[in-house]
């Protein structure tokens, strides 16, 4: 019987992963055990940076609502309160659009909280 060595698997394997490495710096785009070490930290974090993405989104959305309700005369606190009491359900990012992009809204929608 004949030896099998798998190459046509184990060459397209070394393909994908030197694919993924490639414009790496040094031995990371050029040998198989550190290509696959940087693609294993690439991989995590690129999923951390995924959750990451998130809170940085809400963070940016919640810096332009307290920019806008300082121009009005409150602050972030009292006006997300007072959407709550009031019942307005807009979520921060749809507030943070009106905000930046149209502020007579923001207005009328900052008196209504106000009242």
């Amino acid at each position: 019987m004949t030896k099998v060595k798998h190459a046509k698997s184990s060459l397209r394997r070394k393909k994908k992963i030197f694919k993924i490495v490639k414009g790496q710096v040094g031995s990371r785009s050029k040998l198989l055990k550190t290509a696959k070490e940087a693609v294993r930290k690439s991989l995590i974090a690129n999923y951390i940076g995924r959750k990451k993405k998130k809170g940085d989104f809400r963070s940016l959305w919640i810096t332009r609502i307290t920019a806008a309700c300082r121009a009005q005369g409150t602050s972030y606190n009292k006006f997300m309160s007072g959407m709550k009491k009031t019942g307005i359900a807009l979520n921060r990012k749809m507030i943070s659009d009106i905000a930046a992009n149209d502020p007579e809204a923001f207005k009328e929608l900052a008196e209504k909280v106000k009242a």
